[in-house]
């Protein structure tokens, strides 16, 4: 199982590619091998101050260029992006071990969001408000915030990348983007890329580092006007709490803990079939995983039997491109795996069934963080696996009788982002879309597109990713009134 070296990448800051001011670098290791396969320029405050006023003036010069203008610059980023694809999807698999496949839905993401985005943009009309009185006429208009600051999880590096730099740059804001510690690469050669196109200094700036310095630095200064992330809802009401030293907007993808209900008169294979791919799709690690499945009793016993064989027969590895039938690769972190296990040893502690998996797979590297696709059935409330966001190849199931119980089961959480429901009954459908305390609802089938909202409810956020609704978090209006 062979690596790459990718060698020593740089902060870009201010439209250059600089070493952070104190001169550390960090290793960026390989999940599936436990080798050293980069090191990036490791951010420390200083460096933090540095790309806070670089924003600054890239704010004064993007926010005053002409719409037509910024989607000339989207466009060519978006362009040079394409020219590095391969790249850029090696460099994914090699810092997070996602599979090769995988790789491709973070560049078609990223591309699409700049390309997407000012065409939205283009759309958004005035908002006219009606006089009562006749004496006045009333319009909204919208204005770019100002310097945005995004922090991203490390689970799809360029995704979430093109989730904050579409909407950012479209609306006018200049923006910082800190990628995590443990998947920093491909975001900085998106750096290396805007610098060799000779992107507007400033626009955007790209550092990594310990969020104690520069995270801390960023979150607390006066010039962020939009602080945006996507991570833990730990991590959000820190960021929150440390931002209170002047008004900011918000825009925080949080924790999620979704519930996958299927009813006894869904399409059995289907629910399957999604039940899988929710699960261990990018190794579980995904906020909108199938989190806590739950299964009527009429099926439950044929449900958990076809769902284990399942999971028994994915193909796992290092997803490079020679291995494109490769479903899943490791999890991101020894950390990581050890909280798998964790979870399976509390639940079958409490009563669960290990039905398949739980432990280390044989034939890859030791220092690899591997772990076969595990399921669990018999799952009940006092597991950990009910209650905490999973993030890992590790399913839930258990059974339900009624409507109203599993009802109350799938609302038992602080988090609300995703839930799934698979059932024919109309009545059923319009009665769960009402009651189901989550941003989004799929009902008999999974749909995620740039257009599409993407926002959650509780501890799982504020504001939106995707769709128009993400602009709005990068913008603020006025109010024009002109007497008649």
């Amino acid at each position: 199982m062979n690596t790459e070296n990718f060698g020593y990448k740089k902060l870009y800051i201010d439209g250059e590619l600089v070493d952070a001011v104190s001169g550390e670098r960090g290793d960026v290791i390989c999940p599936a091998t436990g080798e050293v396969i980069a090191q990036v320029a490791r951010a420390g405050k200083e460096d933090a101050e540095k790309a806070l006023k670089s924003s600054q003036k890239g704010f004064k010069y993007w926010s005053k260029l002409s719409l037509t203008e910024r989607t000339q610059w989207m466009n060519k980023l978006r362009l040079a992006i394409l020219e590095k694809e391969h790249e850029l999807k090696t460099a994914m698999v090699h810092e997070m071990g996602k599979t090769y496949a995988g790789a491709q839905e973070d560049i078609d993401r990223l591309t699409e969001a700049l390309e997407w985005y000012p065409a939205a943009m283009q759309n958004m009309r005035e908002e006219q408000i009606p006089d009562y009185d006749n004496s006045h006429t009333h319009k909204m208009i919208a204005k770019p915030a100002g310097v945005a600051v995004a922090y991203l999880a490390w689970n799809f590096p360029l995704l979430n990348v093109g989730y904050k730099i579409g909407p950012a740059l479209a609306a006018g804001c200049s923006l910082i983007i800190k990628p995590s510690d443990m998947s920093p690469l491909s975001a900085y050669m998106v750096g290396e890329i805007m610098h060799s196109i000779n992107f507007p200094a400033g626009v955007v700036n790209i550092i990594s580092g310990p969020s104690s310095e520069v995270a801390t630095t960023m979150t607390k200064s006066h010039i962020p006007a939009v602080i945006t992330m996507i991570g833990s809802t730990q991590t959000g009401l820190r960021v929150i709490a440390d931002s209170t030293t002047s008004i900011k907007k918000f825009g925080l993808e949080l924790g999620g803990n979704a519930p996958f209900i299927v009813f006894e008169d869904a399409d059995f294979d289907k629910a399957l079939d999604l039940g899988i791919a929710l699960r261990y799709g990018n190794s579980g690690q995904v906020c909108v995983a199938a989190n806590r499945i739950f299964v009527h009793k009429s099926i439950y016993d044929k449900y958990v039997k076809a769902y284990a064989k399942r999971a028994s027969e994915i193909k796992l590895g290092f997803g490079v491109k020679e291995n494109p039938e490769v479903f899943m690769g490791p999890v991101v972190s020894k950390k990581d795996r050890d909280r798998m296990f964790d979870l399976v040893e509390d639940a079958v502690s409490k009563g669960a069934t290990l039905e398949y998996g739980g432990k280390i797979p044989k034939g890859f590297p030791e220092g690899g963080n591997w772990i076969e696709p595990t399921v669990v059935s018999g799952v009940t409330t006092d597991m950990k696996l009910f209650t905490q966001e999973t993030f890992g190849p590790v399913a839930g199931i258990m059974p339900f009788e009624t409507d109203d119980e599993v009802l109350e089961l799938a609302n038992d959480t602080e988090f609300g982002l995703a839930s799934y429901i698979f059932t024919n009954d109309h009545k059923r459908i319009e009665r769960f879309t009402e009651e189901l305390e989550f941003g989004e609802i799929q009902i008999n089938g999974v749909k995620y597109a740039i257009y599409l909202p993407h926002g959650g409810y509780k501890n799982s956020g504020i504001g939106h990713d995707c769709s128009h609704l993400a602009l709005e978090d990068y913008l603020v209006k006025k109010r024009v009134s002109t007497a008649i």
